[in-house]
């Protein structure tokens, strides 16, 4: 949950928004650059409100229905400041889902090994260039997004050079 706090309360960072705004943001915005998927805004919103960390308020704009409009309290902000200095500080290993049929390659034969590792390769070339065209679409206001993509190229590149040498050894 550390990471949908960290989530909610730095979009509220920003300013006071509402429900549909945030799942915007998370949906159209953030989860091309973070992956973080969330099945409803509405129960940790709830969770949040009920901790302190953060207050609804209800909107109304014209004559469209009411909204309930969400923005951080004192107590929300020192949390994220906490959180956000645990994020920078949390280190795990990296686990790739391919690890774990690496651990049985001794039992795949080695052709159907490197057939699945080119096609493991071709896809994350495409991912690179999926990368790589994002980054040339973010504007110079948005470093944080550039940060965030040189990042993740940074990631992927490194997982194609280690494929590589293991498909190499498999000849």
């Amino acid at each position: 949950m550390i990471e949908h706090e960290l989530l909610f309360l730095g979009l509220l960072k920003e300013g006071p928004k509402h429900g549909y705004e945030i799942k915007r943001l998370i949906e159209e915005e953030l989860f091309p650059f973070v992956g973080l998927k969330i099945k409803s805004i509405y129960y940790p919103l709830k969770t949040m409100e009920k901790l302190g960390l953060i207050k609804k308020d209800v909107g109304r704009e014209g004559k469209w229905p009411e909204k309930y409009v969400y923005s951080l309290t004192q107590k929300g902000e020192k949390i994220f400041d906490h959180l956000i200095t645990e994020s920078f500080l949390s280190i795990e290993r990296p686990y790739f889902n391919i690890d774990l049929s690496l651990y049985f390659l001794q039992y795949v034969d080695k052709k159907i090994a490197q057939r699945q590792l080119r096609g493991r390769l071709i896809f994350l070339n495409r991912i690179k260039r999926e990368l790589t065209s994002l980054k040339g679409n973010i504007k110079t206001t948005q470093k944080h997004l550039q940060i965030i993509l040189d990042h993740d190229l940074d990631l992927v590149e490194a997982e194609i050079k280690s494929i590589t040498k293991l498909a190499e050894v498999l000849t």
